[in-house]
């Protein structure tokens, strides 16, 4: 089974239900995380920009990326992800 990521910051989902966002009604979001999703709409107005620099922080402070890494990483994945496709 291929591993589900959040189609806004990219963040691994997991198997349980936990990590997801909920919509307006209360059922699972099937795309993106709690973080990034809460009753139906999302959690930041961040623009793609601010996303990456955001992401690739947390993957320096959290996952010891080098701050380089996790930018071109940040760069070449974020922008694909399905809430930024539509922007």
């Amino acid at each position: 089974m291929q591993e589900k990521f959040c189609e806004s910051c990219g963040m691994p989902m997991g198997d349980t239900d936990e990590m997801y966002g909920l919509e307006q009604d209360g059922s699972k979001s099937l795309d993106y995380c709690m973080h990034c999703y809460e009753k139906g709409a999302f959690t930041s107005e961040s623009t793609l920009e601010e996303m990456i620099d955001f992401v690739a922080q947390m993957m320096v402070k959290d996952f010891g990326f080098s701050p380089e890494d996790a930018m071109e990483q940040c760069k070449e994945g974020i922008p694909n992800l399905k809430r930024w496709k539509t922007a």
